[in-house]
């Protein structure tokens, strides 16, 4: 990763090059995972306003996001199309469930909605970083002009989970919990295997 990536998204543990070049022999796999990567973030936020009606701001700032994340679901889906793809079946986000076994899982509420936010931030930071290396490593001019929207719009994304989170909870607990997520994603990272049919 390049050093401004790097201070952007603050991802300790840049994705291996050869993802980009697994991801351009399994395209039908890569955007059929990249589907549903948006329709699990549309669905995520409906989730997260579902829960918590009374936060104003997060339900305001969401509700957009859903029909966002949603019109880039229909984007892939055409794309798919376009080329003569399909769109096969959900699979098992090994990333994401990682992430999750991180969550607090007791204690107050404001610290579950902390991960909840970090965790959906971090998935928008490394999304941002995997579409960046697409639309530079891609030998389809115009796949890099596509995922090169994506990787803009994710990291609009992330800046919002993070500063929906310093919205409700202390900002000093955030920043702190926030160096602890960057740690354990690293981790993550380095032990996964390189796939090129996953986004994460």
């Amino acid at each position: 990763m390049d050093q401004s990536t790097k201070n952007i998204l603050g991802l300790h543990l840049p994705t291996d090059p050869r993802w980009v070049d697994l991801a351009s022999i399994s395209l039908e796999d890569i955007l059929t995972d990249h589907a549903y990567c948006e329709q699990k973030a549309a669905t995520s936020c409906i989730s997260l306003i579902q829960r918590y009606p009374s936060k104003e701001k997060l339900v305001t700032e969401l509700s957009p996001i859903v029909t966002e994340e949603w019109g880039h679901f229909r984007l892939v889906l055409a794309e798919l199309q376009k080329r003569n793809l399909k769109l096969g079946k959900q699979r098992r986000d090994e990333y994401v469930n990682k992430l999750l076994e991180f969550q607090k899982k007791g204690g107050e509420e404001q610290g579950r909605l902390l991960d909840q936010l970090l965790t959906m931030a971090l998935i928008e930071a490394r999304s941002c970083e995997r579409f960046k290396r697409l639309s530079e490593g891609l030998n389809d001019e115009y796949l890099c002009d596509f995922y090169r929207r994506f990787m803009e719009s994710e990291a609009g994304h992330y800046h919002l989970f993070i500063d929906l989170a310093e919205t409700y909870i202390d900002k000093t607990k955030v920043r702190e919990r926030w160096k602890e997520w960057l740690a354990y994603e690293a981790e993550i990272i380095s032990i996964l295997e390189v796939r090129g049919d996953r986004i994460h």
